[in-house]
């Protein structure tokens, strides 16, 4: 079986919600980044691209006809690679990658362009179409910006609550407090204005032309668990005991626009991109559970991967979990047992935003770059998914393993 190596990785600044990248369609999000990923790639013939595989949650507006093969073309490649859309909600361009790398496994394909795109911002409100034609009553514009519409009446009515009603039950149901949340999120905002602020970055972000947004525009330096503490509650009402409201806007991730992208190729895909590996695609792993408790499923997801991997939790020195919501993340974290320090070094979704179709290939390139500054040999990329999945995926930083060890012993 071929290898499957993470070779590149580049994304834009996420922009808030109606801000900095609201301006710009999701398919020109899209092609920014496979134009900067074919930029960064010195040897590239772009006749050598097997497939453009992109993820998109949304799907139901400017996106709509397959974004993958919009921004290959909108980005001047050859008509002749093909591209297909992944949507699975939130683990989209996550799922683009391990689709990319069984394609490698099976010798289908040595280089695949992978990533996703979203912009909430740009996400349209959408009618109905009726049974009979001219009904006599109202209708209702649905949102498709997040979260369930045009709800199925058959559906159990615990699986279609709101993703922040669940995060309530799921934070009860773990013991999660409010203290412990602000925490967490005023974590991820000074770990990711850190990061800037030290260069992590640089490699990894591309401004999109014609914007003024370079850094990712949610991060506010400087918060605090007590300036968190005094945000009032979004989805329950404030109340003093546990089974009162603790999610905020402050402890949860904002509406964001953004795109990112990655190289994923076999050995062979070196010489055809002039780039060196970073990182080993060594395990995956997907789970379903109740979808009103969608954000534990990467707990089960990532011990999956792990064990495909053969490795265990003692081994693994880096995770880049998505904070779809402080109280989600830290019942993962408490669920796998783990060191919180080794979770998100370099900030989380919650201070720098979650376009849901870019955010799986935002964790696995930071997470390549992240072993790759440490060293660490082992990493995890893990995201919860709406409707109650989970993905993850694991690496092995290439530098770190016993055979590039020997190789420069």
């Amino acid at each position: 079986m071929n290898q499957a190596y993470v070779y590149d990785a580049v994304r834009t600044p996420f922009g808030k919600f109606g801000s900095g990248l609201a301006a710009v369609r999701p398919d020109d999000l899209a092609a920014h980044v496979v134009r900067e990923a074919v930029r960064r790639a010195p040897a590239l013939d772009v006749e050598r691209i097997d497939e453009v595989v992109f993820g998109n949650a949304n799907g139901a507006g400017e996106e709509n006809r397959n974004i993958a093969r919009m921004a290959t073309l909108l980005a001047g490649l050859p008509v002749s690679i093909p591209g297909t859309t992944v949507n699975r909600l939130c683990g989209s361009s996550l799922d683009a990658a391990i689709i990319a790398s069984r394609q490698i496994n099976a010798g289908d394909a040595d280089l695949v362009l992978v990533g996703g795109a979203e912009s909430m911002s740009r996400a349209p409100w959408v009618l109905p179409k009726t049974s009979k034609p001219y009904p006599a009553g109202d209708m209702t514009l649905a949102s498709t910006t997040l979260g369930w519409r045009l709800v199925n009446p058959a559906m159990n009515k615990d699986w279609t609550i709101s993703l922040g009603e669940a995060t309530e039950r799921l934070r009860e149901k773990h013991g999660i407090t409010r203290e412990r949340q602000d925490q967490f999120a005023a974590d991820s905002h000074n770990l990711a204005a850190a990061a800037w602020d030290e260069g992590f970055y640089d490699s990894l972000v591309s401004p999109v032309p014609g914007t003024e947004l370079v850094r990712d525009e949610g991060i506010r330096a400087g918060s605090t668990a007590e300036k968190l503490a005094g945000l009032k509650t979004v989805f329950r009402p404030e109340s003093a005991g546990i089974e009162g409201g603790t999610v905020t806007a402050g402890n949860a991730s904002p509406l964001s626009d953004g795109a990112s992208a990655a190289w994923v190729g076999s050995e062979a895909a070196a010489g055809l991109l002039g780039l060196e590996p970073l990182a080993r695609i060594a395990g995956r792993g997907a789970h379903g559970n109740d979808p009103q408790f969608f954000g534990f499923a990467p707990v089960a997801a990532a011990n999956k991967a792990l064990a495909k991997a053969g490795i265990g939790w003692e081994q693994v020195g880096a995770v880049e979990l998505n904070e779809a919501f402080a109280a989600q993340s830290l019942a993962c974290i408490d669920g796998w047992g783990i060191d919180p320090s080794i979770v998100n070094r370099h900030g989380g979704a919650i201070a720098m935003g979650h376009p849901l179709g870019a955010s799986g290939t935002r964790i696995l390139g930071t997470l390549a770059r992240s072993l790759q500054a440490s060293g660490e040999r082992w990493g995890v990329a893990a995201i919860c998914i709406g409707v109650g999945q989970g993905l993850a995926v694991v690496l092995e930083n290439v530098s770190a393993a016993p055979s590039a060890q020997a190789v420069k012993g």
